[in-house]
């Protein structure tokens, strides 16, 4: 298993990025999947998952700024942030749900290797 997270970079208050984590070595339509993000000396948190049907589940602090979807047909699940704020700056992970509660990260695993994302004031 596999996955690769992709699309950080600095972006200045208000601007917007798209993550991207392709997905390999498992039946990607099969699971649920998940975002997270963890900022240096903060635990890692909860930022939204998707269900392998669609349907989508966010924490409150990113709720109507950012949007979770997935393509199955590219094995690639994104995520789009909109009008990001300085205390979005965390490297973000993606990861494959096993079961449990969503915000959990213990009911995660495979985790990729994180893509950073800096947003300046």
């Amino acid at each position: 298993v596999q996955l690769r997270a992709s699309g950080g970079g600095l972006v200045q208050a208000g601007g917007s990025l798209r993550l991207s984590c392709a997905a390999s070595g498992f039946t990607f339509y099969n699971y649920d999947m998940g975002w997270f993000r963890q900022a240096p000396g903060k635990e890692r948190e909860f930022v939204a998952a998707v269900t392998m049907n669609g349907g989508r589940y966010y924490a409150d602090s990113v709720k109507g700024r950012f949007t979770i979807s997935r393509d199955n047909a590219k094995n690639t699940v994104y995520l789009h942030m909109e009008s990001l704020k300085p205390e979005d700056t965390a490297s973000y992970y993606c990861a494959v749900f096993m079961g449990g509660r969503y915000y959990d990260p213990t009911n995660y695993q495979h985790w990729g290797q994180g893509t950073q994302v800096t947003v300046s004031s």
